[in-house]
């Protein structure tokens, strides 16, 4: 097994929204940052056309996630693996997840034990029955997508001790890079001419700035050694919108627009439109965290850093429009 390379992280989904905001919070920290990507020039290329600080490149990897050896061979030598990637496109989700993370853990292996951070979801529980989570909550999801996250963590945890891992389990993601989120895809989808809003009046919902979460992610990383499980779960509380008209409300304030429409999302065309699979099968999957509160107990993740990274909500949300596209 090759020893561990001094603070070299091995990013898988760099390109992405939560692998992106790691990757430049690892540079900015000292960290050397590598990444496996499907085509090198292009991610460079996408690296340079963005304002990333001031932050040097990560180094590119040329390969595939779902290949073993390509995973295996980028990671040698390296301290910690973030598993921050999807299935192109999130197309065959189900029979791709548990395959890459079975990579993910046979390259942590094979860098003697490099510690596996995971970027985890709310899906694991039932909103139901369960309106606040930590690290000792039994996972009983209700949904799909819920019942392959459960399995995707017990084989991080089954791993444990011989390869470390970290959770770290946050809300709905908001911040420059991401993408395919409720907040670029409804909340304030360009060009804004409305709000369209998924929860109810008085409902809560947490929310995770990705700078924020990047922080605390790395900031773990860098913890002396045992101060972390073997198989570590936090939770990051972020921004909990507590009757789900903050984020309205700050999307308003950040674009000078007080009168800025507050529509309701058609999940009436969703269930209409279900039987027909696709899109809207996928998204009435997780109607019920928008129906019912869920929050985030940040207690064991502020024990270990002593505080959770947070940036105001105006700033954060200003960034994070000026970010996207007009």
């Amino acid at each position: 097994m090759a020893p561990h390379t001094d603070k070299t992280v091995f990013i898988l989904g760099a390109t992405g929204g939560i692998g992106g905001a790691v990757a430049r919070v690892a540079l900015g920290r000292g960290w050397k940052v590598r990444a496996l990507v499907r085509d090198p020039q292009k991610a460079g290329h996408d690296w340079r056309g963005h304002d990333w600080r001031g932050a040097c490149a990560p180094e590119w990897v040329r390969g595939d996630a779902m290949v073993q050896a390509d995973v295996v061979g980028a990671a040698a030598g390296v301290a910690a693996i973030v598993h921050a990637v999807n299935p192109p496109g999130y197309r065959n989700w189900p029979k791709a997840v548990l395959p890459m993370i079975h990579n993910t853990i046979a390259a942590a292996r094979a860098a003697n034990g490099a510690r596996i951070v995971l970027p985890g979801t709310l899906y694991n529980y039932d909103p139901r029955i369960v309106p606040r989570v930590d690290e000792t909550t039994p996972q009983q999801p209700r949904g799909r997508k819920g019942r392959i996250r459960v399995e995707l963590e017990q084989s991080l945890a089954a791993a444990a001790p011989d390869v470390p891992s970290l959770v770290v389990r946050a809300g709905d993601f908001f911040g420059s890079g991401a993408r395919q989120t409720w907040f670029t895809q409804a909340l304030a989808k360009p060009p804004l001419q409305r709000i369209v809003a998924p929860g109810r009046d008085g409902v809560g919902h947490a929310w995770a700035y990705l700078p924020d979460l990047a922080e605390a992610m790395v900031r773990l990383l860098e913890l002396p050694p045992g101060a972390l499980a073997a198989a570590e779960r936090v939770q990051f509380a972020g921004f909990w919108d507590a009757d789900g008209s903050g984020m309205a409300a700050a999307i308003r304030r950040a674009t000078g627009r007080p009168d800025l429409p507050v529509k309701a999302f058609p999940w009436w065309l969703m269930r209409l439109l279900a039987p027909l699979g696709g899109f809207p099968r996928e998204v009435l999957e997780v109607q019920s965290f928008w129906r019912h509160p869920m929050r985030l107990d940040n207690a064991r993740l502020v024990r270990l850093l002593g505080e959770e990274p947070g940036t105001p909500l105006d700033q954060a949300v200003a960034t994070t429009l000026q970010s996207m596209p007009r």
